[in-house]
């Protein structure tokens, strides 16, 4: 089976009336146009999207396929992320916090509070956040939420 578009968000009232099968995706592999998958179910499934999943993703939840029986959706796994929190004393910080992870082309999003943010993990990255004054870093495993990313451009550009 070939899915070329995602058809929609996978919603409580479809998963309630249909088999649901999900297709797993680590974060980098979210920003690609061609896949080739197997379900948790065991289906077979190609994955050729057009150019807007190169700023857009894939999301959790994503609906590549739908008959009257089933849908085939996305799930976005969990990965290691760094949460980095500006103090409040220190607000000023929080520009360059943000420009030192852009200026290594690193995936930000929002955080869950004021002035947090989170990037994926590296240990270069880690350092270099944990060294800016006025900064709290802390490494979690969480799932990226592509709905609160910041940076628009896709992940693996190279100079």
């Amino acid at each position: 089976m070939i899915c070329e578009k995602i058809l929609g968000t996978l919603d409580n009232s479809k998963a309630n009336s249909k088999s649901v099968e999900y297709v797993d995706f680590d974060w980098e592999d979210a920003f690609k146009k061609l896949h080739k998958k197997v379900t948790d179910k065991g289906t077979e499934i190609g994955i050729r999207l057009d150019d807007t999943v190169l700023t857009r993703g894939i999301r959790d939840n994503d609906i590549f396929y739908e008959d009257g029986s089933k849908i085939i959706a996305a799930r976005i796994l969990p990965c290691k992320m760094i949460r980095v929190r500006v103090r409040p004393d220190h607000m000023f910080m929080t520009a360059k916090v943000c420009y030192e992870i852009g200026n290594r082309h690193a995936q930000l999003f929002y955080g869950g509070g004021e002035n947090e943010f989170l990037t994926i993990y590296n240990e270069p990255m880690l350092l270099m956040l944990s060294k800016l004054h006025g900064i709290e870093t802390e490494v979690i495993t969480v799932k990226p939420d592509f709905e609160k990313r910041i940076s628009s451009g896709a992940p693996g550009h190279h100079h």
